[in-house]
């Protein structure tokens, strides 16, 4: 390969990298105001009837037809990405995404249409959810099939890398309006980081259009060896291997819905805290993901073991979930910023992993179908119910330690899951060779040590 080429292939990956990136920080922005816009106000505006924890409980559950929805979208865009091509769905379910938030934004309340307002917010959001199913495998996979060898799991993490951004700007959005006075953020002040979203979507079309199609896909299509039903034959053939995947998924989906949806209505409720501290808590906490998460990527990349990375990854999170329960219990701003920073540290570190560690086991031609099924149906049986598990044992317990118990039971579930799908046959075409099925790399030839 000539130095022009080689550079040509870098600038083209980079590019494919910065679109996954962009795409999917707009669509997780998206995704999670919705998250924000539950927990402190849409009982009071869609839900004005039902009074307490019963009308946040509600409300998390229309929070929940979101990931409802998503195997739908990872089906229905998977089917499509793996037959026609990932940057085409990529183009649609932005469009998706960005128009059904900006509705969301101009929605009437309650007070106005009465029961016809959370009927139509029930629906925006399946909408969002369909759009978010299909967006988030094509990001992975426009960035890391376009990777240089033996950085797929690398320019995965690109994509991953979109939600704890798009976390931050949805909590510094509300950090924003959480300051003005009760009435007017109930009326008004809720409903313009929603209007915010159609600007941004505009920025991800120009990037996304871009983006060339990956080199994986174009393979396929050019050998005509496209999956004709691509849902039918994985399911046939693969299983356990989709059960593997959706427990794998776990924690990194629903760690930021107990930090983010739960406690944050916890704490705003039955504890002291306001609204604009505890979403300084959670800024901090984003931030935190937004600079530590990529060595996740690095730490897969290097260490000769997969399975160790993971280990050394989830395991911490097995004390640090309960302690950051614990510290915001006591009611104190600082203890509480801190248990929930160093909480984010090891699922943030292990879901910049996942993305690329995911798409290794699928061959390429299930691969978008895959990969997007794993994680949409982990969305809605258990990163997506979090919220309302956590709200429906506080309320029945009383007591925060059941939702400490289930958090808990969510990290060993994920880092079993992934134990065993490391053991899995490798189809990484762009990988280094790693391809043992357990998760080990081979050692080099040359002799010498492989860094860790």
């Amino acid at each position: 390969m000539s130095a022009n080429t080689a550079r040509q292939q870098n600038r083209t990956a980079n590019r494919a990298g910065l679109g996954a990136f962009i795409g999917s920080t707009i669509e997780w922005f998206d995704f999670y105001i919705y998250g924000t816009a539950a927990a402190l106000v849409f009982d009071k505006v869609f839900f004005p009837e039902l009074e307490g924890p019963v009308g946040t409980l509600v409300a998390f559950a229309t929070f929940w037809v979101g990931f409802l929805a998503r195997p739908l979208g990872g089906i229905v865009f998977g089917h499509f990405g793996d037959r026609l091509g990932r940057k085409k769905t990529l183009v649609i379910t932005l469009l998706m995404m960005g128009i059904s938030t900006t509705l969301i934004g101009v929605l009437p309340g309650y007070a106005t249409i009465g029961v016809a307002a959370p009927v139509l917010l029930v629906l925006i959001r399946m909408v969002q959810g369909i759009g978010l199913g299909g967006e988030w495998g094509g990001s992975v996979l426009i960035a890391s099939e376009h990777a240089p060898k033996g950085k797929s799991i690398l320019y995965g993490a690109f994509a991953q890398q979109g939600s704890p951004v798009g976390n931050t700007l949805s909590t510094l959005s509300f950090l924003a309006i959480s300051r003005l006075p009760d009435e007017a953020f109930v009326s008004w002040g809720w409903r313009v980081p929603f209007l915010a979203s159609a600007a941004l979507v505009l920025v991800g079309l120009l990037v996304r259009m871009k983006v060339a199609e990956s080199p994986a896909m174009e393979g396929l299509i050019k050998a005509k060896k496209v999956a004709k039903l691509p849902l039918t034959e994985i399911l046939r053939g693969s299983p356990g291997l989709i059960a593997l995947g959706v427990g794998a998924c776990t924690i990194g989906l629903s760690a930021t819905y107990f930090k983010g949806t739960f406690a944050l209505s916890w704490a705003t409720s039955a504890l002291d805290f306001t609204r604009s501290d505890f979403l300084t808590i959670l800024l901090v906490a984003n931030i935190t993901q937004v600079l530590v998460q990529p060595f996740g990527a690095v730490l897969a990349t290097r260490m000769r073991s997969l399975s160790r990375a993971v280990c050394f990854m989830l395991l911490p999170e097995v004390v640090l979930m309960p302690l950051m329960f614990v510290l915001i219990s006591t009611g104190n701003y600082g203890l509480a910023m801190a248990g929930v920073a160093v909480a984010t540290v090891p699922h943030c570190l292990y879901y910049a992993a996942l993305a690329g560690m995911l798409a290794s086991r699928f061959p390429a031609h299930l691969r978008y179908t895959g990969i997007s099924l794993c994680y949409q149906l982990c969305g809605t049986l258990l990163g997506g119910t979090t919220p309302i598990i956590g709200q429906f044992l506080l309320n029945r317990t009383g007591s925060i330690a059941a939702v400490i118990g289930y958090a808990v039971l969510q990290v060993l579930l994920s880092l079993g899951c992934m134990l065993l799908l490391l053991r899995r046959p490798d189809h990484d075409e762009r990988g280094t060779g790693r391809g043992t099925g357990h998760g080990e790399r081979p050692a080099p030839r040359t002799g010498t040590a492989v860094a860790v």
